[in-house]
């Protein structure tokens, strides 16, 4: 799979040098077009950037959403402004518990007087619901309500960008499960696994999970499965834990 970092800010072709000669990180869209591969394989994109600018971003989002192949996107820390954009092309988008997403309006400035200065305006509104698009795109969320988050500066963390859609994925969340449990006596899941596992050996040879049939333990089958689940979490039971280990159903 192939690797492809957006960090630090999101520049122009022809700046690129300048950052490159002062060893600063950069990514231009040269640098992620051409780490595209020819055979459409997968690549993983990873996002830290504060962002920059929109025509960048722009680019790098379009050569994402064109790829032939795959396009997975971590946002391993900070994905904002147009960084956020290119983040919109993953399929799918996962963030890091600790990453932020950041939107808002695009800006930009000229000299010139009154007619330069509303043209500018209607440029600004144009190009900011064109980013929206891509927002909209990506959640399903109304225009109206993402240019209300674009218009307040909307920072988003892990969770709130899950459930607005702006991710698919927290990373690592399948490694974290979270239990109100106050002592209730709660099995860990290594003890679930070991269990499980057993019961397939002894229910006649069946081993995938999905096949498995209700079936009576007997008291020796129980002792089996209480000693090798405790010898697995490495434990030693109470006689009195032994007794009570019983298969419960609701």
């Amino acid at each position: 799979m192939k690797k492809i970092n957006v960090k630090g800010p999101i520049i122009s072709n022809d700046d690129k040098w300048i950052y490159d000669m002062l060893e600063m990180d950069s990514t231009a869209p040269k640098d992620v077009i051409d780490a595209l591969p020819d055979d459409g394989s997968t690549v993983e994109v990873d996002i830290n950037s504060g962002g920059g600018l929109m025509d960048a971003g722009t680019e790098i989002y379009t050569a994402l959403m064109a790829y032939q192949g795959k396009v997975m996107v971590n946002i391993v820390g900070m994905a904002a402004s147009s960084a956020s954009l290119v983040a919109m092309a993953g399929n799918p988008t996962r963030i890091s518990p600790v990453g932020q997403i950041m939107i808002h309006n695009v800006a930009g400035g000229l000299r010139g007087d009154y007619r330069d200065q509303a043209k500018l305006s209607e440029i600004l509104k144009q190009s900011s619901e064109a980013i929206a698009n891509a927002y909209h795109l990506k959640t399903g969320l109304s225009m109206e309500d993402l240019q209300a988050k674009m218009d307040s500066e909307t920072y988003l963390n892990a969770d709130q960008a899950k459930e607005l859609g702006f991710v698919d994925e927290i990373m690592f969340d399948d490694q974290i499960e979270l239990v109100a449990d106050g002592g209730s006596g709660m099995l860990p899941k290594s003890a679930i696994d070991k269990i499980t596992e057993l019961m397939k050996q002894n229910n006649s040879g069946v081993t995938t999970a999905h096949s498995i049939k209700p079936f009576k333990l007997s008291d020796s089958d129980i002792d089996r499965i209480t000693t090798a689940v405790t010898q697995k979490l490495n434990v030693k039971p109470t006689a009195q834990a032994e007794k009570s280990f019983k298969p419960f159903a609701f």
